[in-house]
């Protein structure tokens, strides 16, 4: 426990751009962000128990459309009306079960707040450098793209659809 919680505080101090980000998966291991290089990145925060869990459908839809180019990652977290409370194995059990979910699923994390995780903290500063004001994550399921050179493209907002044209438009 003691060097997770060093290894993350590591990566707080180190990390200068998205591929310096590793995060426990949800399942056990170590997913690296590095390993993304040349694709195109969405990572979302999601919850099992939200008026937008519906949309684990549309990413897994648009991971298995699009996994030449691009890369769904999940990213649990309960900072949002309580309504990601479950264990990792439980919320791992939920996907599988309900949406068939088979892109990379992170352990849970906390996505705002003093104790946000480290790559949601820089993702909200690489958004607010391109002018995102006020909070840069609001609800579950917000988006962030990122380019296959680790660079933030755009941040869409809970209620825009995984499979919507909005989306997409990026990735054609």
């Amino acid at each position: 426990m003691k060097l997770l919680f060093l290894a993350t505080l590591l990566t707080m101090i180190t990390a200068t751009g998205l591929y310096d980000f590793k995060v426990d998966g949800l399942s056990g291991g170590t997913i690296d962000l590095a390993q993304y290089k040349g694709k195109k990145i969405l990572i979302v925060n999601t919850a099992s128990e939200c008026g937008y869990t519906p949309q684990y459908e549309g990413l897994e839809q648009l991971y298995k459309k699009y996994s030449d180019k691009l890369v769904v990652i999940g990213f649990p977290a309960n900072n949002f009306g309580g309504q990601e409370p479950g264990s990792n194995e439980q919320i791992g059990a939920f996907c599988k079960k309900n949406y068939g979910v088979t892109f990379p699923m992170a352990a849970k994390v906390s996505v705002v707040g003093d104790d946000a995780h480290p790559l949601f903290r820089y993702l909200a500063e690489e958004a607010r450098k391109q002018g995102v004001e006020g909070p840069v994550i609001k609800w579950n399921f917000t988006k962030f793209l990122i380019d296959e050179n680790g660079k933030l493209v755009h941040v869409f907002p809970s209620k825009v659809a995984p499979m919507s044209e909005e989306l997409t438009s990026y990735l054609k």
